[in-house]
């Protein structure tokens, strides 16, 4: 009765999703090591760092017996979004960093639902909340609790919402009913394999994270790798390019959360307007965003590969408007501009 309550308060409070998991070692996680170890992950070290508690999550809670999985979702456009061919002027932000920071939001969802299952539960709960910055392979535990399967873009797909998710958890020490896992259903597709413009999908299920236009604008600290830099094209700030191609987000979910809506600079903007932008405007835009992440600089040094993809004169516009930007005295964006 307890799980059914759960989902039910996990509702009232602005999730999605709701399912629950054992607190297992999952035979999916026994490959982390080596996927590690063979260098996908690049400059992520705290993967590494707290791999041992991402095969298990009793390496954190000792007690635990449950993983309860939520899900939000974020998408904010209607049907299927192909990217086809791309008018260059104009630059994406990935769906997710558009809106409000969603770790916060997240996070004060998943308090919000701790409190309440503290007094569901009684005296003797022991548990942890997590969102992606935490120790928990959220897709994993979320594919186990039923909430969809990890397609083969890696992505999470929910066979009704599609894979706009966000996602986070409850490692609890309750011993709660645990839901059917989530059935494969990508069956012989390949075009998120086909439409990745860096080959990251190296084959089905498996990312290699250093060549993911993601990792490339968010992640890496210096210069991108020369022969990749040509891709960092109208995905500015992460991509959205495997999920959009994907035929289950043909009739993806709309969320109406405000939380989500996409900031208007963000929403279809132009790479000269982008370059032009000051400090302070960037300030402005990125307070209380997940793009915070990558930095300014990080971010001019991809409107700067960006605008290398430009014929001229719009490649000068934008590059000369980079330049006279204080950061284009720091090492990342000077290389970037040379």
């Amino acid at each position: 009765m307890l799980a059914s309550a759960i989902k039910a308060r996990a509702a009232e409070i602005g999730f999605d999703l709701c399912g629950i998991a054992r607190a297992d070692e999952h035979p999916k996680l026994a490959r982390l090591a080596e996927w590690i170890a063979q260098g996908r992950a690049g400059q992520m070290q705290y993967l590494a760092d707290s791999a041992d508690e991402r095969r298990d999550v009793r390496q954190s809670l000792n007690t635990a017996k449950s993983v309860i999985s939520v899900a939000v979702l974020y998408n904010t456009d209607p049907g299927l979004q192909d990217p086809g061919p791309q008018d260059l002027e104009f630059v994406r932000v990935a769906k997710y960093a558009r809106g409000q920071d969603y770790h916060a939001v997240l996070r004060a969802r998943l308090r919000e639902l701790l409190r309440w299952l503290s007094e569901a539960a009684g005296p003797g709960l022991e548990a942890f909340t997590c969102v992606d910055d935490g120790p928990v392979q959220e897709r994993v535990y979320a594919e186990s609790a039923g909430l969809g399967w990890i397609g083969k873009n890696t992505c999470l797909i929910n066979p009704e919402i599609g894979s706009w998710l966000f996602l986070g958890e409850i490692v609890t020490n309750l011993e709660l009913e645990p839901d059917t896992p989530g059935v494969d259903q990508c069956g012989t597709c390949t075009r998120c394999i086909e439409a990745c413009p860096t080959q990251a999908i190296v084959s089905p299920y498996e990312l290699d994270a250093t060549r993911c236009l993601s990792y490339l604008t968010i992640e890496v600290r210096g210069a991108v790798e020369e022969a990749l830099q040509s891709a960092v094209r109208e995905q500015i700030f992460g991509c959205d390019i495997c999920q959009d191609v994907c035929p289950w987000n043909r009739r993806a979910g709309v969320s109406d959360d405000p939380a989500w809506q996409p900031r208007e600079v963000f929403q279809s903007p132009r790479l000269i307007d982008l370059c032009e932008m000051t400090d302070e405007a960037w300030m402005t835009a990125l307070k209380g965003s997940a793009m915070k992440r990558a930095g300014l600089h990080r971010i001019r040094r991809s409107l700067a590969y960006s605008a290398k993809g430009l014929p001229a004169p719009g490649r000068h516009e934008a590059l000369d408007a980079l330049k006279s930007h204080p950061s284009a005295k720091s090492a990342i964006v000077r290389e970037a501009l040379s």
